[in-house]
């Protein structure tokens, strides 16, 4: 068992630590947070940089983690522009993928996966929005809510009702990739959200919108399947930036506690915060990449996954409260604030904690039977 990363991720990790450092500036992080925009530019010198690189997995969890250790919100921002590539590339066709996945990994347009809905969140069987096939297309209408790349996005990854007539509530749904350039496709940009502002976030609604049929990914009805094998991906993404979020907060806590260390009065309880954020880091980092070895080599353990996912993620949000308790006024008024905000939502997309949770149990449950069996 090694514990090492190879030369090349070292080097790789460097160079990304680099970036960030250099462009994710304290002016341009408030800037966003403050005025909630996407900072397109920054992705730009991003994908010139070649700083994501989608055909490694390894680097992009990586990437993630180092990004958002300098910020959460713009490290997060410069990662979803890929985001739902990973189901076209499972079960997209050839001439899908070259259509549509290409541009994206080249950086030249950007995705989004629309699965939520405002009647079903967690719940992804209880879907409304429905595609009725009409001769060589299919005609989509309902809506998606807390799209990530909602207004920005030249594509989405579409997920929908085809059949009604079903015997479980998860059968009979399909996956399309929809543009968001034709008619009857709008969008709303959602504003006012507690942290990760620097990513856009969006209503969108399908009135009729007519899609190919040649756009159906994969086979017809079997969307839910694709759609958990995605989150099983995802999941391990989102750890990792509850990895970066909790490794942020701990530069912070050991920077600002030195700086100001005469100043406070409860240095004992400063020094037990970074003991306890250090430890839970340590357990999310080593449970985030024991999950990512299965999943990378295509051997993935749900178990872990959400174990990853849940934990880190709560971690996060566990750094990013007691670092501010700790230091008081001064984590108040610095950057600190923000990762506060940021780091909530880790908990909630992707699968909530308690959907995770429900994952875990009903994963062990089934290895239990089979072991007993």
């Amino acid at each position: 068992m090694d514990f090492e990363m190879s030369d090349e991720l070292k080097k790789y990790r460097k160079s990304v630590r680099e970036f960030a450092l250099r462009e994710f500036t304290q002016d341009l992080a408030r800037d966003c947070d403050k005025n909630e925009v996407y900072p397109e530019d920054l992705r730009k010198k991003a994908v010139k940089e070649k700083i994501i690189d989608p055909s490694d997995p390894w680097k992009i969890l990586i990437a993630v983690e180092e990004m958002c250790r300098v910020d959460p919100g713009l490290g997060i921002s410069m990662t979803v522009p890929y985001f739902g590539s990973e189901v076209l590339l499972l079960y997209g066709s050839d001439t899908l993928k070259k259509k549509y996945l290409e541009p994206v990994s080249r950086g030249e347009k950007i995705m989004g996966l629309a699965v939520t809905e405002a009647v079903g969140g967690s719940d992804v069987a209880g879907i409304k929005t429905v595609a009725k096939k009409d001769g060589d297309k299919y005609i989509l209408n309902g809506s998606k809510m807390f799209i990530t790349n909602g207004t920005i996005a030249d594509q989405f990854i579409v997920l929908a009702r085809t059949s009604s007539d079903v015997e479980k509530r998860h059968h009979g749904m399909s996956v399309f990739v929809v543009e968001s350039r034709w008619p009857g496709f709008s969008s709303n940009k959602l504003k006012g959200k507690m942290g990760v502002r620097a990513t856009d976030t969006a209503e969108l609604l399908f009135d009729n919108v007519e899609v190919p049929a040649e756009n159906l990914v994969g086979e017809e009805g079997k969307g839910f399947y694709y759609i958990m094998t995605f989150f099983n991906i995802s999941r391990i993404f989102v750890a990792a930036q509850g990895v970066g979020l909790t490794q942020g907060v701990l530069d912070r806590l050991m920077d600002l506690s030195e700086k100001y260390g005469k100043g406070f009065y409860n240095m004992e309880e400063i020094q037990f915060t970074i003991s306890d954020i250090a430890t839970r880091l340590e357990a999310s980092r080593l449970l985030t990449y024991k999950a990512a070895s299965y999943l990378f080599q295509f051997n993935p353990h749900p178990d872990l996954t959400s174990m990853a996912k849940a934990y880190a993620a709560e971690t996060a949000t566990f750094a990013a409260e007691r670092g501010l308790e700790a230091l008081g006024v001064v984590g108040a008024t610095s950057d600190l604030e923000r990762f506060f905000r940021d780091a909530k939502i880790l908990e909630i997309w992707e699968g909530t904690s308690e959907i995770e949770r429900l994952v875990i149990a009903r994963t062990l449950r089934k290895k239990h039977q089979k072991e007993a069996a």
